[in-house]
Order: C-alpha cells, then sequence, then structure tokens
C-alpha cells in the first residue's frame, strides 16, 4: 500500500492509471443505476474526467 502512494506522489504511471481506471468503472456505475438522480447527472462528467486523466497519465513515466 505504500508502494502505491510513493507511486502517485513520485507521478508514476502504475498508480495513476489505476485511479483513472478506477474513476471510468465509478463513473459507468453511476450511468446504470436507477436510484439517485444526482448521480446519473455527474456520471458523463466523472466518465469523462477518468477518460482524460487517462490520456494524461499514460505519457507520465513508469
Amino acid at each position: 500500500m505504500s508502494s502505491f502512494f510513493n507511486g502517485l506522489a513520485r507521478m508514476r504511471r502504475g498508480p495513476w492509471e489505476m485511479v483513472a481506471s478506477i474513476l471510468i468503472a465509478f463513473g459507468v456505475v453511476m450511468l446504470m443505476q436507477p436510484f439517485f438522480l444526482w448521480l446519473f447527472t455527474w456520471s458523463f462528467v466523472v466518465t469523462l474526467v477518468g477518460t482524460v486523466m487517462f490520456i494524461i497519465v499514460s505519457h507520465f513515466p513508469e
């Protein structure tokens, strides 16, 4: 776990790609849930942020 936070602090690709992937997955789950309208409303923004973040992070050093 400390290597994960160390990778985040040192701007390494692996941990940041995982965070971006989790954001994308969370956005898709928000899009498919039928219970809360505010989650559905923000799902596109969360998915878009995760996708843009993944594109930017893919240029970080390993």
